[in-house]
């Protein structure tokens, strides 16, 4: 038997309110959750819900835009809920609230390639949904997605409404290695982006995606599952080899380092930048000295502008870099940050950046 649905009036027709559903077996955290979400006045929860059944019928009858699912709930769990709920409305955009643990990092990378969006750590208290980077996190996230449903009929663009942005021609000798930063929305533009990749890099590639400890290699694990190139945590002092990819370990920097042979990678327990740690801009800067300024740059979806400053790094080394675009990131800042101080030779559909990227990294000396 189902759990009461307690059904709240949608609000009038507005294209700028992103309308949430909230389903969690907990009353506290469900209550807690759309308080939070509905201080923002971008935000209108519709309808809050307590377990994953009862989410599959309020769909059916409520418009929303964007739907937090937990993940262990009585009568239907997110798992089971998550293809009935994407049956019932395809352009729905879900996100899996999951615990910080080795499994549930694992169920919210298996529901991500299942056709979820996105993924939250689950609050476990009252005390935890109102932390600030978690309200500041879901809340981008919730925004961000609303956005992506209401876009999703209209052609992407490559600049950002107000003008054409000024792109730079990509370097005269070919990239010794392929450096990604990702953040918010990262995991599912990842999955896009390696599959369709389609063949392994000719250089080595390595990514910092803002992500806690316990769900990085569980990332890497679900990368490597994709079939197109192998993938794992960076190793303290191995060396990276061509057509590998190599995810920065959570709560540490991941950098490059030169070798008589190559590179190789270091871990270390510097200071957070950009307020995260893993950052994007050490390994940048690292990659950019390592290897002599051939780095070829992708910065995808992202909340702040981590990136900007080791992109530049980059391309005053003699690198390329190139962008996601503001109409299929979930948060336009980082990549727009890149984007918009005119670093980069292309900004890009997350679909596409693949082909360009093989393209650049085919090229020769002109």
């Amino acid at each position: 038997m189902s759990l009461p649905v307690r059904t709240i009036a949608p609000p009038a027709a507005n294209s700028d309110i992103a309308r949430v559903i909230v389903c969690d077996d907990s009353l506290t955290i469900r209550g807690a959750i759309s308080r939070m979400l509905e201080a923002d006045p971008g935000i209108r929860v519709v309808a809050r819900v307590g377990n994953g059944q009862a989410a599959v019928d309020e769909v059916k009858r409520t418009p929303a835009d964007v739907l937090v699912l937990d993940i262990e709930m009585p009568v239907m769990d997110g798992m089971t809920a998550l293809p009935l709920l994407l049956r019932a409305d395809p352009g729905l955009r879900v996100i899996m609230a999951s615990t910080l643990t080795t499994r549930g990092a694992d169920i919210a990378m298996q529901a991500l390639r299942l056709g979820a969006a996105d993924y939250v750590p689950k609050p476990s208290s009252i005390g935890a949904v109102n932390d600030a980077a978690f309200r500041r996190e879901l809340v981008e996230k919730v925004k961000g997605l609303a956005r992506l449903r209401r876009r999703a009929v209209q052609p992407a663009r490559a600049a950002p409404a107000g003008g054409a942005l000024k792109l730079r021609p990509p370097a005269a000798l070919p990239a010794k290695l392929l450096a990604i930063g990702s953040s918010t929305g990262g995991p599912q533009a990842l999955f896009t982006l390696v599959q369709a990749l389609g063949r392994a890099p000719n250089v080595p590639v390595v990514l910092t995606q803002h992500m806690p400890a316990t769900f990085t290699p569980i990332l890497a694990q679900h990368i490597a599952r994709l079939g197109i190139c192998p993938c794992a945590e960076a190793v303290d002092g191995e060396a990276l080899v061509a057509g590998k990819l190599y995810v920065a370990p959570g709560d540490r920097h991941l950098l490059v380092e030169s070798t008589r042979g190559g590179v190789r990678a270091r871990i270390t327990t510097d200071p957070p930048e950009n307020f995260c740690r893993p950052s994007v801009d050490p390994m940048l800067r690292s990659a950019a000295a390592a290897c002599d300024g051939r780095v070829l740059v992708a910065i995808l979806t992202g909340m702040g502008q981590d990136g900007l400053a080791g992109t530049r790094r980059v391309i005053d080394a003699g690198g390329t870099a190139i962008a996601q675009d503001e109409a299929t990131s979930v948060v336009w800042g980082m990549p727009g940050a890149v984007a918009q101080a005119g670093l980069c030779t292309a900004v890009l559909p997350v679909p596409r950046i693949a082909g360009k990227l093989l393209e650049l990294l085919r090229a020769g000396p002109p």
